[in-house]
């Protein structure tokens, strides 16, 4: 697929000289700036373009995780509260929703205030949610935990939001960008197993198609109303998760 790039490019402001000195410049002063301005425009004209510094954010789908999959042990931090979060702290809920997010991916950020709505739906209905975020701060300090505490409190988020430093959490679930999203449910007192691994919907940052979070809402819909979710999935598409520079996912 494509990669979307962005240039940076930086500009530079010039303290404008005051009224006094520039009426001191005799005549002959200003002709001699004025060749030399000449000059040093033909040179301009003749050098090599600059490099451009271009960054680029690969797009990525979900998958490879099999449905059935049982969900991974974790025990991560919540930068807002400094609460530790375990697998285990969800055991009494039917439902689990494991969402691996960012604060700077332009296709989380298209998403971010519905996926609080849905959260706040269906966690009146018995689901829990928690997001976690894996993103290297060696290589986007913008996704650090910090920024993560500034974040849910920006957008109120309902749910926990946990750092995965380590990045090992990451690779236990399978995940490979964000926004991803992992359903699981349990039956009684068996573990959670994975029943969708798909998109929120349709809607791109730059598809122009509304946000309603349709294909995440019918699988949570059918979850808790302990029905049979259909197995083809469309994947979630978003930007790869940052993996620590030197290793890999």
């Amino acid at each position: 697929m494509a990669a979307s790039s962005t240039a940076i490019t930086a500009s530079y402001l010039i303290p404008p000289r005051s009224a006094f000195a520039i009426s001191s410049y005799r005549l002959s002063s200003l002709s001699q700036s004025r060749r030399l301005n000449l000059s040093y425009l033909q040179r301009r004209a003749n050098a090599p373009s600059p490099r451009r510094v271009v960054v680029r954010a690969a797009r990525v789908e979900s998958g490879g995780v099999e449905l059935g999959a049982r969900a991974p042990d974790f025990e991560l931090p919540e930068p807002l509260t400094g609460n530790v979060w375990r697998l285990d702290d969800f055991e009494l809920y039917p439902c689990l929703l494991v969402m691996f997010i960012c604060n700077h991916c332009p296709f989380v950020i298209h998403l971010k205030k519905d996926i609080v709505k849905l959260s706040n739906f269906y966690m009146k209905k018995g689901l829990a949610v928690v997001a976690i975020s894996s993103n290297s701060v060696v290589t986007h300090p913008q996704d650090g935990p910090e920024f993560m505490a500034e974040d849910a409190k920006i957008f109120k988020y309902p749910f926990p939001y946990l750092y995965d430093e380590s990045q090992e959490v990451a690779k236990e679930f399978g995940a490979v960008c964000t926004p991803e999203f992992f359903l699981y449910k349990k039956d009684g007192r068996r573990p959670f197993e994975l029943v969708y691994h798909g998109q929120f919907d349709d809607s791109r940052p730059s598809n122009n198609t509304p946000v309603t979070g349709r294909d995440l809402s019918l699988a949570i819909d059918l979850a808790l109303s302990c029905q049979p979710i259909p197995t083809n999935q469309k994947p979630s598409v978003g930007c790869s998760i940052k993996w620590h520079p030197g290793t890999q996912s």
